[in-house]
Order: C-alpha cells, then structure tokens, then sequence
C-alpha cells in the first residue's frame, strides 16, 4: 500500500487554471501544412500580428518542409552520402597520380 502522505491526484504546478487566472488567450488562426509525406500540420498563430504565417514549417514528424499547398509540398532536401578521406582523395588524384606518388614512396623506402 502507498504511503498516506502523498497527494493523490495532483502534481507539483497543478491547481485550478482558469481564465480568470491566466487572463483571456488571444484569439488565434490556424494553417494547415503538408509535406512530402503527406503529413499534415496545423500550427497556430495569434491573429492580431502583423507578422505573416511563413510559406514553410518544419514537419514535426519527418523534419521534412512543409508548405500549404497540399498537391504540390516542397521537395525534401537531398543528404549527401558520408565520404571517406580516401573517396576525397581519388576526387583530387588519378589513378595514375596515385601511382606516380606510391613508387616515389617506395623508392625513398628502398633507398634508390
């Protein structure tokens, strides 16, 4: 059995929040985002700015854009593949530059 001194029902922050106590919310709109997954979102905001809703939002669920026009969404950005040193360097070097540098290598090693 649970002890007898704790509070049941409640947590720490919890009370009675009216209206009264926060004072009136401002009235809001809502737009409707969609992304390339097809998922929708509905952020709102307060009505009374003179700040437009932006054209993009972040999907909360894939990170994807999302723009309001449900048919055509914008296209997801491209990630680029991780690299190695090695795929870098035969971006910078031929096959035959990779062969040059080697014998020179290995002429240094054997003391030629």
């Amino acid at each position: 059995m649970a002890s007898g001194n704790a509070i049941r029902g409640s947590r720490v922050g919890a009370g009675p929040m009216g209206e009264a106590e926060r004072g009136d919310s401002a009235p809001r709109f809502r737009i409707s985002y969609w992304c390339a997954n097809g998922h929708e979102t509905k952020p709102s905001f307060a009505e009374d700015t003179t700040v437009q809703a932006p054209e993009m939002w972040d999907c909360p669920r894939c990170g994807f854009p999302a723009g309001q026009d449900q048919d055509n969404p914008p296209t997801p950005p491209r990630t680029e593949p991780y690299k190695t040193h090695l795929a870098y360097v035969k971006e910078r070097r031929s096959d035959a530059d990779g062969a040059a540098i080697l014998e020179e290598a290995l002429s240094k090693l054997r003391g030629n």
